[in-house]
């Protein structure tokens, strides 16, 4: 569909289910299923209840703790031997800073067309939507697909899939097998240089986490001079990981998206050249620094100090400081080139006297962008908007599509948004404050989602 023209949502699935859609992306919003990273938060047994009141089925309910739940349903298609799809969406958000927000993040408000509220587009919008689709199929308002569909609405996600989509994948594996995955991140189409074009996801940088260990000699506070004071030396050693220029790595995910991108086509081959592209990236913060923020995230290794803690007196010069440092790495990084950064950057001596233990190391993850739920992503794309162009897309955020790409089943995350919100404010919102997603944009992803499943179950 061109830009600016009336949009006439395809007869694909009842208006009852995009209606739904909104009122469950509100209801999602107002459980408030916090999770903070603690094993005690998140409590998504909540989510899971609503889930079930809509679908009128139990379902079957995974709970590795209390109240850390997940709920699975699962479809049998009219072919035993067709593909199976499974839609993954989590049920928890990250924590809101209530100060920064202009409304309750809690409360799930329509205000001027948008839903408000933490989660509405990370992911609660197309958690809902993903819901409501499998509510109409299971209602047999919209034809029978040929291969299962699950519906697996999870715990945990946003602490790294420990408590929900990474336990189905290991001791669960009968409720959620499958051979196709649709889940997050999904964003408003894009116009660039290569024209219009709907974002998949198709790949994910990798998490490299750390913790990090530095000693020093404690003695008096009143007496500095020469200390070997470990929250120094945690500190410099920060500020150096923090503004040392990170490893840029031009990746084909990365050359293959670019030209969707919404950048001046002057500085389009500055942003698939090495020696070029951070001045690309300055030119671009100049009129959206999140956007440029983005971009940077998608070609450099990058590292984030954001923990620190040591001392437990003004007076006593501390023996030990820790911290944790956010690290991730594109497709074709590891282990190897972040610590060879990281001896770079502190030096062999500093490098050696501290100590980096691991928390995460997850590598990035690519699903190509073929094959069948690509095909059917197209086709529903073309019917919807006129436009058959996807730009398969890189997230450097960690999603539950990875436990299913190291099994080699595709996973793809996408949506269809309305153009209220640029990609680059969309971007902003997440983990961020005033969250919202237009209500218009939750039925076309809807009705959307429905299309994609139908065009699947065609014969091949």
């Amino acid at each position: 569909m061109t830009p600016g023209t009336e949009y006439q949502l395809p007869d694909t699935i009842a208006d009852r289910y995009l209606d739904d859609a909104v009122s469950l992306t509100r209801r999602l919003i107002r459980n408030a299923c916090v999770n903070t990273g603690d094993p005690a938060s998140g409590n998504e047994i909540v989510s899971v209840m609503t889930i079930q009141e809509y679908l009128g089925d139990t379902g079957t309910v995974v709970e590795p703790l209390p109240g850390r739940a997940s709920v699975v349903y699962r479809m049998r298609g009219t072919e035993p031997t067709a593909p199976r799809l499974l839609l993954i969406p989590h049920l928890d958000v990250v924590p809101a800073e209530t100060a920064s927000w202009s409304r309750d993040p809690f409360a799930g408000d329509i205000v001027d067309g948008f839903i408000w509220g933490r989660g509405a587009v990370d992911m609660l919008n197309l958690t809902a939507s993903m819901v409501a689709v499998f509510k109409s199929l299971l209602d047999g308002s919209t034809p029978a697909p040929r291969g299962d569909v699950i519906l697996a609405a999870v715990a945990d996600e946003e602490a790294g899939g420990i408590y929900g989509a990474q336990h189905l994948v290991e001791h669960h594996w009968d409720l959620v097998a499958c051979d196709m995955v649709l889940t997050e991140v999904a964003g408003p189409s894009l116009t660039g240089p290569g024209g219009t074009a709907l974002p998949v996801t198709v790949a994910e940088k990798g998490s490299a986490w750390r913790k990090v260990h530095a000693h020093g000699t404690s003695g008096h506070g009143s007496q500095p001079y020469a200390r070997d004071n470990a929250v120094v030396n945690l500190a410099r050693a920060f500020a150096d990981i923090a503004t040392t220029p990170q490893p840029l790595l031009i990746t084909p995910e990365w050359s293959r998206f670019v030209q969707y991108l919404p950048v001046d086509e002057a500085i389009l081959d500055d942003l698939r050249d090495p020696e070029r592209i951070d001045q690309a990236i300055e030119q671009i913060a100049e009129t959206d620094v999140t956007l440029a923020r983005w971009v940077h995230a998608c070609t450099h290794l990058t590292l984030s100090p954001t923990v620190i803690q040591g001392g437990g007196k003004a007076n006593v010069v501390p023996s030990s400081a820790d911290g944790e440092i956010d690290i991730r790495i594109l497709p074709g990084q590891d282990a190897n080139d972040l610590s060879d950064h990281l001896r770079k950057v502190l030096g062999p001596d500093r490098y050696d006297e501290i100590d980096f233990e691991v928390i995460f190391d997850i590598p990035a993850n690519v699903s190509p962008p073929e094959g069948p739920l690509w095909d059917a992503i197209q086709a529903a794309a073309e019917i919807h908007t006129g436009l058959s162009t996807l730009a398969p897309t890189l997230t450097p955020v960690m999603t539950d599509a990875r436990f299913f790409r190291a099994l080699g089943i595709p996973a793809y995350g996408v949506g269809l948004f309305d153009d209220s919100v640029t990609f680059g404010e969309m971007l902003a919102m997440f983990h961020g404050a005033d969250e919202r997603v237009s209500v218009e944009s939750v039925r076309r992803t809807t009705a959307f989602l429905a299309t994609v499943i139908e065009r699947l179950s065609e014969p091949r």
